[in-house]
């Protein structure tokens, strides 16, 4: 089986994939800790693994993609002691499908290319895909396949820790859908702002690329948040939870065989 990890600045998300059908076995979320030990992940897999019956044995490759640089070689330590293989890294120079038209992609974010290549797979193009993390990331596929760049924006998540954290009056709120806009208490006020607040700026930036883009591309979200959003938004129609872990099915399937980067 493959072990496909996506390593975001909140969460981690984990899935296997039998590699001959291309079918999900299983997969989990967990907290992001930059502090945790090598030997904390790997009980803490094992025990993912576990509670589902899958043995580690069962696993014969792994690539990982991260936003957290300093939890690189943390992993890499993970795969060669709990699994006893050397994982592929979605890093600059793998070979992905996708060309990158951007002015440095060594720049770009593992996890955006993923969400490229994955969406481009599944959805065809052009497209655009939402990604709601820590922040929240719009990327623009060509109708050829070209990755064109996109659009980073604060996630929801840590805007409202923001007010939260510079208005002294204004206690935290849960964020969700609220049963109307306008709100008659602080705390329905907070979760309207905060919910429509954050659709009104995704359907913003959407209108605008669609415009520039050109003809009617797929939209599709995902990330943590995504189903959230759906529901309101004018543009967002399509949620795919597995898009950035089905790409990196597809990148490792693309490069199977090669020498693996670390």
């Amino acid at each position: 089986m493959l072990l496909t990890l996506d390593v975001g600045n909140t969460n981690t998300v984990l899935a296997l994939y039998e590699l001959e059908s291309s079918k999900l076995v299983s997969h989990w979320r967990v907290t992001t800790h930059r502090t945790q030990t090598s030997d904390e992940y790997g009980v803490l897999f094992l025990n993912l693994f576990s509670m589902n019956g899958i043995q580690a044995s069962s696993v014969r490759d792994i690539i990982i993609s991260s936003v957290v640089p300093p939890l690189d070689s943390t992993l890499l330590r993970v795969c060669e002691t709990y699994f006893k293989i050397k994982p592929m890294f979605l890093v600059p120079g793998l070979d992905t499908g996708m060309p990158l038209r951007v002015d440095n992609p060594a720049e770009l974010g593992a996890d955006r290319i993923a969400n490229g290549v994955g969406a481009y797979a599944k959805y065809g193009g052009p497209c655009i895909v939402v990604d709601f993390g820590t922040a929240t990331t719009f990327d623009a596929v060509s109708a050829k396949g070209e990755y064109l760049g996109g659009v980073i924006t604060p996630g929801l998540g840590i805007s409202a820790d923001a007010l939260f954290t510079r208005a002294a009056r204004l206690a935290r709120v849960d964020i969700r859908r609220p049963e109307k806009v306008v709100g008659t208490n602080t705390i329905a006020c907070l979760q309207s702002g905060l919910y429509y607040g954050y659709i009104g700026l995704v359907d913003g930036i959407l209108e605008r690329m669609v415009a520039e883009l050109g003809g009617n591309p797929r939209i599709v979200a995902t990330g943590g948040l995504a189903k959230l959003m759906v529901n309101d938004s004018k543009y967002l129609r399509e949620c795919d939870d597995m898009l950035t872990l089905d790409g990196l099915r597809i990148i490792f399937e693309r490069n199977r065989g090669q020498g693996r980067d670390s």
